[in-house]
């Protein structure tokens, strides 16, 4: 009888070799923890469609996504500069929208004048809207930023020559130049935490569950449900660069 061949990962010999050898005792720990990382499960973007929604009624303009934006993606602490910011959006009796965005939450809204008749008003986040067809992508000389295979647009900063080319191209405002580092800036989706199954860090801190994270390619993702019972749109659909942030809530005012 011939017996089946088994085959052994390089986690399971390691073990076996650090268990059975009293020299592994010498070995300090990180070392051990590095030849065992070896063998892990890496990341596979190929498997992966990131993508976000924002249910607009939801919001309250707290500003807890932008602080918590600076701080997890360590963006300068000046008001001009920002991955993610909050809109304020005042519809008065004479027909006009009024769009306020101070980058902050609502104790850095400006007043509203007290003879005007306001008919509604409502707060909008942005960001990085990862489009599909991103012109910021078309434009960089040099191929600093581009889309990576799980759908989200990044800048290598080491080749960034900080042309602003795409600063200039982003339909969305979404690109600052970084003034310590001379490169351009955005948001990431926290790239760094969702490759490791984490939230990105506005859509952990929002009190009121406005932002809905999730990958388009799951069944049960959050996203996928958010889109199937909500009647969502796409901040500037008519440039065909096919946004992947979805909006509930956002009609023909929302610019």
């Amino acid at each position: 009888m011939i017996k089946e061949s088994t085959s052994m990962t390089r986690r399971e010999f390691l073990e076996i070799c650090l268990k059975s050898f009293p020299l592994f005792v010498f070995f300090p720990t990180f070392w051990i923890d590095e030849l065992l990382a070896f063998d892990a499960e890496t990341y596979d973007p190929t498997k992966h469609n990131y993508a976000m929604g924002i249910d607009i009624d939801k919001c309250i303009g707290c500003g807890r996504c932008v602080a918590a934006c600076k701080i997890e993606n360590d963006v300068p602490k000046e008001q001009e500069y920002f991955r993610t910011w909050v809109e304020r959006y005042v519809v008065s009796t004479d027909g006009e929208t009024q769009v306020d965005s101070p980058n902050g939450g609502i104790d850095g809204f400006p007043v509203l004048n007290s003879d005007e008749t306001i008919l509604k008003s409502f707060f909008v986040p942005k960001l990085c809207n990862h489009c599909s067809n991103p012109p910021c992508v078309q434009v960089c000389p040099v191929g600093a930023t581009f889309k990576s295979r799980d759908g989200v647009v990044l800048i290598d900063e080491k080749y960034c020559v900080g042309c602003r080319y795409c600063i200039q191209a982003c339909p969305y405002g979404a690109r600052y130049m970084h003034p310590e580092k001379h490169v351009a800036d955005k948001c990431t989706m926290c790239y760094h935490r969702i490759t490791k199954g984490k939230l990105p860090a506005c859509v952990e801190v929002c009190p009121t569950k406005a932002r809905i994270f999730g990958e388009l390619g799951q069944q049960s993702s959050p996203i996928l449900r958010f889109l199937r019972f909500n009647d969502t749109r796409t901040l500037k659909s008519e440039l065909n660069t096919k946004p992947k942030i979805f909006y509930a809530g956002a009609d023909g005012e929302v610019r």
